[in-house]
């Protein structure tokens, strides 16, 4: 089988295994396949976490990964798949522990990424790439993998389900009759995090110059509510903190329930995105070209190139694709208004 395939495979594998934001991102690639090949088995291999996310796909049969597990993951992967052989497999994860998941899947294409977005002997593990474009956003990314395979892709759809029995927690803090900011401050890495200080101002602007109501969302270990909690008690208005209260599943309906969503480069921002939802995204580690919120560019506050500059004294351009700029301090160069502002954009935008 060669690349266009011109006749619909009888099956095909997804490899992605992590993280939130970047399961999102391969969404509307799948969209595209379904949508062109509706015949086609559809498997996607995915960490145990992020299969919580996508638990209420349709059309899909999850096969999951439970990193923690170690060596024992593998072997489990293996053996649930060792009587399968793939017409595709689209190997859309370039880390080792994913190069090596890979080994036990058997497919007669196995299509990943270009050499120069390609690590860790990635090459070695795929007989196709998708072609290299400059500076290309996450999102498009991943759509190549399916136009590379002939499957029209323009323009990007994501329809992400929402479970309606997961909707109480929204229900019971989000009040329809205000616009609600949600805040979710918090990164799978800290050094992405902007300041307290910084998102209790935030909260304070939304609050006294909008009339927003404005909950904190985020996850249920120490660093996260522990930051959450400091957010909310440097706030002078009535924040609510959700931190550490919902899971993914009321996450999902928090978000599709909301009107605003401020973070870094994060899953839920990325979530929030995928709903449709504006987002105002704080970017320094990474660019919002290559991993903004696909569909509020316009609304980021970023300082990437700042960062390129600083630290590695080089043009953003320049800063391989995937590379993150994390050094301490990096966020701070984020700057209130610059922040508030965007929101004002953003809240004008859906008008008054």
């Amino acid at each position: 089988m060669k690349l266009p395939v011109k006749i619909p495979p009888k099956s095909l594998c997804i490899l992605r295994l992590s993280a939130l934001g970047d399961v999102t991102h391969v969404l509307p690639a799948l969209r595209a396949i379904q949508a062109h090949w509706p015949d086609t088995q559809i498997t996607w291999v995915c960490g145990s976490f992020e299969s919580k996310l996508l638990s209420n796909i349709k059309g899909v049969r999850f096969v999951l990964f439970d990193k923690s597990a170690g060596i024992v993951a593998y072997a489990k992967l293996w053996r649930t798949l060792s009587g399968t052989r793939f017409d595709v497999l689209l190997h859309m994860q370039v880390s080792g522990r994913a190069n090596v998941a890979s080994l036990g899947l058997r497919a007669g294409i196995r299509l990943g990424w270009d050499k120069t977005r390609a690590r860790d002997l990635h090459g070695l593990f795929i007989n196709a790439r998708i072609p290299y474009v400059e500076q290309q956003h996450q999102v498009l990314a991943f759509l190549s993998f399916a136009h590379s395979l002939g499957v029209p892709v323009a323009p990007p759809s994501w329809n992400f389900p929402v479970d309606d029995n997961q909707r109480v927690l929204a229900d019971q803090h989000i009040d329809s009759s205000c616009r609600t900011l949600i805040i979710s401050p918090s990164s799978s890495h800290a050094l992405r995090n902007w300041t307290i200080a910084g998102y209790a101002a935030v909260a304070d602007h939304a609050i006294n110059e909008h009339g927003m109501r404005v909950v904190l969302c985020g996850g249920p270990s120490e660093a996260e509510v522990s930051l959450g909690q400091a957010i909310a008690d440097a706030a002078n208005g009535a924040v609510i903190n959700l931190t550490g209260k919902d899971t993914l599943q009321q996450l999902v309906a928090l978000i599709d329930a909301c009107d605003v969503v401020l973070s870094p480069d994060s899953g839920p921002l990325h979530l929030a995105n995928a709903l449709g939802k504006p987002v105002v995204g704080l970017y320094a580690c990474t660019w919002s070209k290559r991993s903004g919120p696909f569909h509020s560019l316009e609304y980021c506050v970023d300082r990437f190139e700042q960062a390129a500059q600083q630290y590695l004294q080089c043009k953003a351009s320049d800063v391989r694709w995937g590379k993150r700029i994390e050094q301490p301090g990096v966020m701070d160069t984020i700057e209130l208004k610059e922040v508030t502002d965007k929101l004002d954009d953003v809240v004008y935008s859906l008008g008054q």
